[in-house]
């Protein structure tokens, strides 16, 4: 994928496109260091990180846009970004789509909870009406300044109203312009693939992989099998990092130097290599005159 525009077409190729959960600019910049070909700004990560809260619906849409902004100055790969229920009604949604998209989102994922909403794999969600969020997905299709910006419609009524009513508002949510479709917290690989089963290919269809949640943990190579054509890991990354940081406070409470933890870690040196400080420093360089 050569820019940002193409993430449209390559949803439509193999492999499955793969999409860590960011939640800043360093986060992002390091998964596309890694290789990947798009990168997942996840709310729930926002929520844990900027405020050290649940997935609750705490986290504001200019929070959201903040981080946002932040994140494509700093990388070229298309973002997917968590939109929660579009931070209100149908104009609420046409407002989030406006300002995400000159933030840089290249996919915004719209979901069907009442508000506030919460994670997907906590329990005691409820969702809207399907009507209203059929509207909601025509609003957002509407505002959007160019139709490379995709709208995923994500349900939730799985665990409200039983699987066969969560396809059937995906058929509604497709119908009304829905980029993609995300069923949320299917409870098995049988699951699953009866998503698709019932779906189809023709639409791209998303799959939430989160350690520990609802959904088993399968492989991306086994969901492009199943017929997946997009996966998110949204909330690992967190995960790993709340645990790092665990151990270094316990290890420097416990020592008061960090000196066992130093394999764990980059030093001064290493951060800043990884950084690009040097080149950075060099580049400013180029810009200084000698004129008085």
């Amino acid at each position: 994928m050569s820019e940002p525009a193409n993430f449209r077409s390559r949803l439509h190729r193999k492999p499955i496109v793969v999409a860590p959960g960011v939640y800043d600019a360093l986060t992002a910049s390091l998964a596309e260091s890694a290789g990947f070909e798009a990168a997942y700004l996840s709310g729930a990560a926002i929520a844990y990180t900027k405020l050290g809260r649940p997935d609750i619906g705490l986290v504001s849409m200019a929070e959201v846009a903040d981080t946002l902004a932040h994140i494509r100055e700093r990388v070229s790969l298309p973002i997917v970004v968590d939109a929660d229920t579009g931070f209100g009604n149908a104009l609420n949604v046409q407002r989030t789509v406006r300002v995400f998209e000159r933030a840089g989102a290249n996919a915004l994922q719209l979901e069907d909870q009442t508000f506030p909403k919460r994670c997907g794999h906590l329990t005691d969600k409820g969702v809207i009406p399907a009507k209203e969020m059929v509207g909601k997905i025509r609003a957002a299709t509407d505002a959007r300044a160019t139709d490379q910006t995709l709208i995923i419609a994500r349900t939730d009524a799985v665990a409200v109203e039983g699987f066969e009513r969560a396809i059937e508002r995906a058929h509604l949510y497709a119908e009304a312009g829905a980029d993609m479709l995300f069923i949320e917290a299917p409870k098995t690989r049988e699951e699953l693939a009866r998503v698709v089963a019932a779906c189809g290919t023709t639409i791209p269809l998303m799959a939430n992989m989160v350690e520990g949640g609802v959904t088993p943990i399968v492989p991306a190579h086994d969901l492009e099998a199943i017929g997946f054509a997009f996966v998110i890991f949204p909330g690992g990354i967190v995960r790993a990092i709340a645990k790092a940081a665990q151990d270094f406070y316990a290890c420097l409470h416990r020592d008061g130097t960090t000196d066992a933890y130093r394999e764990h870690m980059f030093d001064f040196r290493g951060i800043n290599e990884l950084l690009g400080t040097e080149a950075m420093l060099a580049r400013g360089k180029t810009y200084e005159s000698d004129a008085q």
